[in-house]
């Protein structure tokens, strides 16, 4: 039994490794350098994912599957959701628009400091629109002049105050902290500690990001796809 379950985690993050590299991403080594507790979840460590999506509330609910960076747009339709609903009289406390980051979308969650350590603009592919270099700082928490397509736009911390949620995927976390750890010679346990440490304050670690898409559709969110 122990054999089968080895063989399906490797078979499992093999195949999540050939989804990023089909996705573009420069994928540092083998996969199985992710850290080994791959299917674990601590919620004494990483919160209650459960108790977390009991937060949501009002009569209009909707969730973005954010997977991919898509210029940022996983956090733009969530204030758009708000903007909208703003627009047609519904105030802020009678909705909430959650947002997941999962896949290539993890960096949105985590703090400038892991930026520029792992150059997570490089490694994801984001560009920082005012200088046109890859990014070494997360534009979206707290945007400046520049920093979206459009003036205006509210980044997560704000979104957060107006009652927005954001959550970002464990699972993504344990697999790329592996990939970075093996380009820069490190410990994947190490790095995958310093991401869990370094995600943004407010946004819920949960399991996976699929599993926290299907729990936000169980609370009556609707499903809207935010990647590329």
């Amino acid at each position: 039994m122990k054999n089968n379950i080895t063989n399906s985690r490797r078979d499992f993050l093999g195949a999540l490794a050939l989804g990023a590299a089909a996705s573009g991403l420069s994928v540092f080594g083998n996969p199985l350098h992710a850290s080994t507790n791959v299917a674990n979840f601590d919620k004494n460590t990483l919160g209650d994912p459960e108790k977390w999506f009991e937060k949501i509330k009002g009569t209009h609910r909707i969730v973005y599957d954010g997977s991919t960076p898509h210029d940022s747009f996983p956090i733009i339709w969530n204030w758009a959701f708000y903007l909208s609903n703003n627009q047609a009289g519904t105030p802020d406390e009678d909705m909430t628009a959650m947002t997941v980051l999962r896949h290539n979308a993890i960096a949105f969650a985590l703090k400038d400091a892991l930026w520029a350590k792992y150059k997570l603009g490089e490694f994801f592919k984001i560009t920082d629109l005012t200088t046109g270099e890859p990014a070494v700082r997360n534009m979206v928490y707290e945007p400046g002049d520049g920093d979206f397509i459009l003036p205006g736009i509210d980044g997560i911390k704000r979104l957060q105050e107006r009652g927005a949620m954001f959550c970002v995927c464990n699972l993504a976390l344990n697999v790329y902290s592996g990939f970075l750890a093996k380009g820069m010679n490190m410990e994947a346990d190490a790095v995958y500690k310093e991401m869990v440490d370094g995600v943004l304050p407010g946004v819920q670690i949960v399991p996976s990001g699929v599993w926290a898409l299907g729990r936000a559709q169980e609370h009556g969110c609707g499903y809207i796809f935010a990647g590329g």
